[in-house]
């Protein structure tokens, strides 16, 4: 099982195994890894656990979702296929833990609790 980091807005590369990787389907390759950036005065970090996201597409579905809801500044996930994936979110403070489960759940994935 690899983990991968996958940053918001990178551009898609094929993994070493080739495809998506856990045999998911969707077509999308995963992205490359760059550092996560640091915290900015003012800002909250929030980290949520997730289950079910097999590849790019799946981490493209949970950030744009996220990014939808008011504060979100950046949302950055370590993709674990085939494990609980961690999602990190960077943000003003407006959007509330009720509302960063509810734009995880609309992409489709479960919260893990």
């Amino acid at each position: 099982m690899a983990t991968q980091r996958i940053e918001l807005g990178l551009t898609a590369s094929t993994p070493s195994g080739g495809g998506c990787g856990d045999g998911c389907g969707c077509g999308h390759t995963t992205a490359a890894a760059t550092p996560t950036p640091s915290v900015s005065e003012g800002l909250y970090d929030s980290e949520l656990r997730v289950e079910g996201m097999t590849c790019a597409h799946c981490v493209r579905a949970v950030t744009e979702e996220l990014d939808a809801l008011d504060g979100v500044e950046v949302a950055g996930i370590d993709l674990n296929v085939g494990g609980v994936s961690i999602v990190r979110i960077r943000s003003n403070g407006t959007a509330g833990d009720d509302e960063l489960a509810a734009a995880i759940d609309e992409a489709g994935y479960a919260l893990v609790r």
